[in-house]
């Protein structure tokens, strides 16, 4: 069974996936290849991934950066909403599971519009020029990494441009004051950080597994 946004019933998840756009032949693929996967939880749902093609299209960006690809979904989804003059940044440090979106990424004709880059996320992004404008970005990696994700992507963030945070309501734990687990820990206090930023706006989307998304605030003049 495919991921599901977080909340849904069997029944509900099957309606909302049957009342969106569904995946092409080389997503479906990826999706079944990724669920027979010891790490399958790590895959987007797929009306998340269809809601980040939709929001891609829209918003029309030069420059996306993913931070963390894994097999390749989310970055598929966002590639086939690109203009012809979008490119994506993929920073992720497998080997193995990217190898899997880049099959995946051939067979869909979007290959053309990624660069992968194996190192650790906090490096490649450090290392970007100054003047890097990034236009949308997709944070998907170590929980307790998203703050210094976050801060390096803002820093070069487009003034319309949109950040694009996974996995921030985390199955329900971060209500759950039982768990305790570090991860857990790290995204309260990512969750409680971005909305006492006052240099942004946000909202958390109760899709996936939480999306949170955040753009700048408006300065009035």
């Amino acid at each position: 069974m495919s991921p599901r946004s977080i909340g849904l019933s069997t029944d509900l998840n099957d309606y909302v996936v049957a009342h969106t756009t569904p995946a092409d032949d080389v997503q479906q693929q990826l999706i079944d290849l990724t669920q027979q996967m010891t790490m399958s939880q790590m895959q987007i749902a797929p009306d998340q991934g269809e809601f980040f093609t939709i929001l891609t299209s829209l918003l029309q960006p030069k420059f996306v950066v993913e931070v963390g690809t894994f097999t390749g979904y989310s970055s598929l989804a966002i590639a086939k909403g690109l203009g012809p003059d979008g490119r994506i940044l993929c920073c992720d440090v497998s080997e193995e599971w990217t190898a899997i979106a880049r099959e995946h990424w051939e067979a869909a004709g979007v290959a053309d519009r990624i660069e992968l880059k194996i190192a650790p996320a906090i490096d490649t992004l450090r290392a970007l020029p100054d003047d890097t404008v990034i236009d949308m970005a997709f944070i998907d990696a170590d929980k307790r990494g998203y703050h210094a994700y976050y801060e390096e992507i803002l820093a070069r963030l487009a003034d319309d441009g949109v950040i694009l945070v996974d996995n921030t309501l985390w199955s329900g734990a971060v209500v759950d004051d039982s768990d305790t687990s570090p991860d857990t820990l790290a995204l309260r206090e990512f969750n409680d950080a971005i909305v006492a930023d006052d240099r942004v706006r946000n909202v958390v989307l109760p899709i996936g597994d939480g999306v949170t998304m955040i753009r700048r605030a408006v300065t009035s003049t």
